[in-house]
């Protein structure tokens, strides 16, 4: 009963809570990332204003194709008695850390506008 009341039940709460997330992470974190590699200026947050819609496209595509892979390490690395908060920790880090890996060479692609090595070359250093 608590996993049924906690998370969306449907397809139209989950898109509900998708959007509202996505546009508040993409309207939060990718000007605070272009401040900070560029400096905090009106020209930096033009830029980014001009990027954000591409991002935010990039990012829901991205939560819709990591989903099934997240769910599926999450079972692997907890068992079915585990807490619903232990799930919940565990499935937020894994997703987390996959949308992290993917948005970090195609936001690189999408700031730059350009496909390039360069993001992939220099992921590790």
């Amino acid at each position: 009963m608590d996993f049924y009341m906690k998370l969306p039940r449907n397809g139209r709460e989950f898109s509900l809570f998708l959007f509202v997330v996505s546009i508040l992470s993409v309207n939060i974190i990718a000007p605070i990332i272009s401040g900070l590699e560029m400096g905090f200026s009106l020209d930096t947050w033009k830029h980014t204003l001009e990027v954000l819609p591409f991002i935010w496209i990039a990012v829901v595509l991205l939560v819709l194709l990591t989903y099934i892979p997240a769910s599926k390490l999450t079972r692997q690395l907890i068992s079915k008695e585990d807490s619903f908060n232990a799930h919940m920790i565990i499935n937020c880090l894994v997703n987390v850390m996959m949308m992290s890996i993917f948005l970090t060479v195609i936001g690189s692609w999408i700031g730059m506008r350009a496909v390039s090595w360069q993001p992939i070359e220099q992921f590790f250093l």
